[in-house]
């Protein structure tokens, strides 16, 4: 093992310290801008839209069955994962451990992920993200054999990485939706109610940031403050890490990355631990300041305010001459072309949203219709009320939004990544959705009261359009207030960049305009920012009141009013309805602990394709010498849920010539014997795939009543570890598996001296290394075909070599 140098302890010690003094000189700031908002108030536009305070009550996002990658033991594994309101990704040993309220197996929070899709894209993150010369190839990456190209990982510049496998594109698809969903909720930033400490975290992280040197946007501003401020120490430490521990790491290039990528992992959870503990007492030393801070500045507000604008005005004046010629030279010209760059993917994508809620109601208009009017709107409502929720329906709309592109605009401006315009577009437009669909709600349960059908049809469609018309209104007003933010988010850090410097060394003579009981409430340094923003605002504001009076991409005049208003409506903000209690037609609730969330993306269902069995792994590789769960533990689960397996199914009366068969000493006494010592091996009913090739897993499982498994590998061969029983079978081939029922059902022996009948062709089976997903290769090296599956079969078992034994196929079924 390693010992990191420097410590991590001591580098977020440090952080913190620093990070603690701006924090402390911030919060007197944001209390004071707090309460002077709350007493002079603020110009904010009337919102036409209801918004509901919590709309994912009593719901889950998503749970399905995937397969997980395990770094500990290289395989992958069978796991159930669960996707709450919380959007963190739990994922269990299976579903029953998650209805019974098991504790999940892991808990991944999605903050500062990316959702990756394909291999080659991963490789390309991880040879730039971690030390190591030359680049990464797929056929480099020996820690991860794929289960099947269907892949989704979840990327980290510093925590673990998380890989997953599906079977099919459709699965692949619904998945990446979902995880995407994930990431994006968890990077939306802090709560914005919180009109204190939430400001004072924002502006000390960005000040802390620039006086390191970085100005602009930060990707890595996601997640909770104890996240933020992990990412934070690891910006510095990361760097210093990967110099000194780089080079001492031995092995090929793609294992020195997979080193690394742990002890990144386990240097971020410390640290994450210790910024957690190290904010919390920040935060309670600064609550307790509040009431004695509160009390000094009431006293003194016109005091305070009148000594902050003659602070104002003289860096204004000192300033005047040079900050005018950047904002005509650097910043002007370019303000209609970054507000076009922004207005055009972020205008597509609320249309896309209008477009989406526009078929959704009319679709509800369509079957509420046809399915009998009121009764039918239960199970019609209960879909559309979770709509901006539902990752799949929405991914269309977030999809535009990812167009937006800053390419022209990134160096100049100093922008690392669109992302954080992209998110926060993306969380506007599922606010809009959801505020939408609520004031549908209300509009139409108030006009609901005992009407017939054609009334029914006729009050959805009037309530749909009063909806869209308060849509496209607020739609507005929320782009306009999104490009005045992007815009001072893209321009002031430039700007400070360009002047901070300049006049660092004359702000410290403003502190002596302001009496000592105000310096905590007015700073030098943001009196300095509030002159630069003063000074852009004025110019963006002038470019998008002209792109509304063009009404470019459908902007409205801030001085239009809506008609038709509805101001009796806010008074319904608070009054949830539940259609399926009221009209019926209400999807039932899952089982377990959480039977009482609904889930709003409806699970996967594949036609001709049987569910993923509980607790089935593909191995890569795997030890059969090893059993992955204790014989107690096993005998624990049989007790709980006793197996129902193939030979209970399907077993077949013996035949006469089965009944005499001749036995050798030492050997069991009857065919019956042989199947149950057989069984403890593996004896379940696997169904055929479409391409005609049977599958396997290798390991007892417990199974429901009239459960079918999913096939897996190729069956080949199961091994047979007493071989007692091995030689029994030998004696019994022919004798007892050779024969016509009559009904042109015949079953072959399959013998090592004996060559393959129809229908089987190809090679028999040779011994080779299962360690991994690649296909067996004979002696000369060449790749064997599996045996194609064709006509019907019984069941049936025969020796191949000693040690092993192979099974024969049913029309339907496969027995082993």
């Amino acid at each position: 093992s390693i010992d990191p140098v420097p410590s991590h302890e001591a580098c977020t010690r440090q952080v913190m310290e620093e990070f603690g003094r701006v924090y402390k000189q911030q919060y007197a700031v944001a209390l004071f801008n707090s309460v002077r908002f709350e007493i002079e108030g603020g110009a904010s536009g009337q919102s036409q839209l209801l918004h509901r305070s919590d709309p994912l009550q009593d719901k889950s996002i998503f749970s399905g069955d995937l397969f997980q990658y395990l770094e500990e033991n290289k395989k992958w594994r069978n796991r159930f994962i669960y996707v709450a309101d919380s959007y963190n990704i739990s994922y269990y040993e299976n579903k029953l451990a998650h209805d019974r309220g098991l504790h999940p197996k892991g808990v991944i929070s999605c903050a500062g992920y990316k959702v990756l899709s394909s291999m080659q894209e991963y490789l390309e993150l991880l040879s730039h993200s971690l030390p190591g010369k030359g680049t990464v190839v797929a056929g480099d990456s020996p820690f991860l054999k794929c289960a099947s190209p269907f892949l989704l990982v979840l990327w980290h510049p510093y925590a673990r990485h998380h890989y997953f496998s599906v079977r099919t594109e459709k699965e692949q698809q619904k998945w990446l939706a979902v995880f995407q969903d994930c990431v994006r909720h968890a990077n939306s930033g802090l709560p914005e109610e919180n009109r204190v400490l939430t400001p004072t975290f924002t502006d000390s992280i960005r000040l802390y940031r620039q006086g390191k040197g970085h100005y602009g946007t930060w990707d890595m501003m996601c997640g909770d403050a104890a996240r933020i401020l992990a990412n934070l120490v690891m910006e510095s430490l990361y760097v210093e890490l990967r110099s000194l521990i780089g080079p001492r790491l031995k092995g090929k290039l793609p294992q020195r990355q997979r080193d690394w990528m742990l002890i990144s992992d386990a240097m971020y959870r410390q640290v994450i631990a210790h910024t957690q503990v190290q904010y919390e007492a920040l935060v309670q030393a600064a609550e307790v300041e509040r009431p004695s801070l509160d009390a000094a500045f009431r006293k003194d507000m016109d005091q305070i305010i009148a000594s902050k604008e003659q602070v104002y005005g003289r860096i204004r004046a000192m300033m005047h001459t040079r900050l005018e010629q950047v904002l005509r030279t650097s910043v002007q010209p370019y303000i209609t072309s970054m507000l076009e760059d922004l207005m055009e993917p972020v205008s597509r994508g609320f249309y896309e949203v209008r477009d989406v809620l526009f078929r959704e109601l009319v679709d509800l208009s369509k079957n509420t219709l046809n399915d009998g009017g009121a009764e039918a709107l239960g199970k019609h409502m209960e879909r559309l009320s979770m709509l901006a929720f539902h990752p799949v329906k929405m991914r269309s709309c977030y999809e535009k939004v990812e167009q937006l592109s800053l390419e022209g605009l990134q160096k100049r401006f100093d922008v690392s990544s669109p992302s954080v315009f992209t998110q926060r577009a993306q969380i506007l437009m599922r606010e809009q959705m959801d505020n939408a669909v609520y004031t549908f709600e209300q509009l139409l349960h108030q006009s609901l009261q005992g009407q017939s059908r054609e009334q029914v049809y006729k009050t959805v469609q009037c309530c749909q359009d009063r909806v869209l018309k308060k849509y496209d209104y607020d739609s507005s007003s929320v782009r306009k207030n999104f490009f005045k933010e992007a815009l001072l988010q893209l321009i002031v850090p430039y700007m400070l960049k360009q002047l901070y410097p300049a006049y660092a060394a004359d702000l410290p003579r403003f502190r002596e305009l302001i009496f000592e009981d105000f310096s905590r409430f007015i700073l030098v340094e943001n009196v300095f920012e509030e002159v630069i923003l003063h000074s852009v605002t004025k110019d963006i504001m002038t470019a998008v009141k002209e792109a509304a009076v063009q009404r470019r991409h459908n902007l409205y005049r801030d001085s239009m009013v809506l008609n038709n208003s509805d101001p009796n409506l806010n008074l319904l903000e608070e009054n949830p309805i539940d259609w399926a209690s009221q009209y019926g037609g209400g999807e039932g609730h899952t089982r377990g602990a959480n039977r009482k969330h609904k889930q709003i993306v409806s699970m996967i269902q594949l036609d001709g394709m049987g569910p993923v069995p509980y607790g089935s792994c593909m191995e890569v590789p795997g030890v059969e010498e090893i059993p992955e769960e204790s014989e107690r533990q096993l005998a624990e689960e049989l007790q709980e849920k006793p197996l129902a397996t193939a030979g209970d199914l399907h077993r077949q009366p013996l035949t006469p010539t089965q009944q005499t068969a001749p036995k050798s000493p030492g050997s069991p006494e009857s065919v019956e014997e042989i199947r149950q010592l057989i069984s403890p091996v593996r004896e379940v009913v696997v169904p055929l795939s479409e391409e005609g090739e049977s599958v396997l897993s290798r390991e007892m499982v417990p199974l429901e009543e009239g459960e079918q498994i999913k096939a897996i590998t190729s069956v080949k061969e199961v091994l047979v570890r007493n071989s007692a029983v091995a030689s029994a079978i030998q004696e019994l081939d022919t004798a007892v598996l050779g024969e016509d029922d009559g009904e042109g059902l015949v079953e072959y022996a399959v013998d090592s001296d004996v060559e393959l009948g129809q229908p089987f062709t190809g090679s028999g089976p040779q011994h080779h290394d299962d360690s991994g997903f690649q296909s067996p290769t004979n002696e000369h090296g060449e790749e064997e075909k599996p045996w194609p599956i064709a006509g019907r079969y019984k069941a049936g078992a025969a020796v191949v070599d000693p040690g092993q034994v192979m099974v024969t196929l049913e029309q339907e079924s496969c027995i082993l």
